[in-house]
């Protein structure tokens, strides 16, 4: 199992701009790292119920940061679904 794998989506100046750490990005991107984290040790830990509902718990609160920005920023909200390989892009 990997570690401390961390994915770097956002660019270090764009951190330190306007958005910081409070940025709907960043935390979407913390929480796909924690999801990712938690469902390779799921694959491990198959009866691990209390690990089930982090995870479940995590996918709701990704989902609803995710609905926010798509009302907000569908721009933004593209660009970050695609960047991270999360969902496919919905055509209109």
């Amino acid at each position: 199992m990997i570690k401390k794998s961390f994915i770097s989506v956002i660019s270090h100046e764009e951190k330190e701009e306007n958005r910081g750490r409070g940025s709907v990005e960043f935390q979407v991107v913390r929480f796909t790292n924690k999801i990712r984290r938690l469902t390779s040790h799921l694959e491990l830990h198959k009866k691990d119920y209390s690990s089930q509902r982090g995870l479940r718990k995590i996918l709701g609160k990704r989902q609803r940061l995710l609905a926010y920005l798509s009302k907000k920023d569908g721009v933004r909200y593209k660009e970050l679904i695609s960047q991270l390989n999360i969902r496919k892009l919905k055509t209109r």
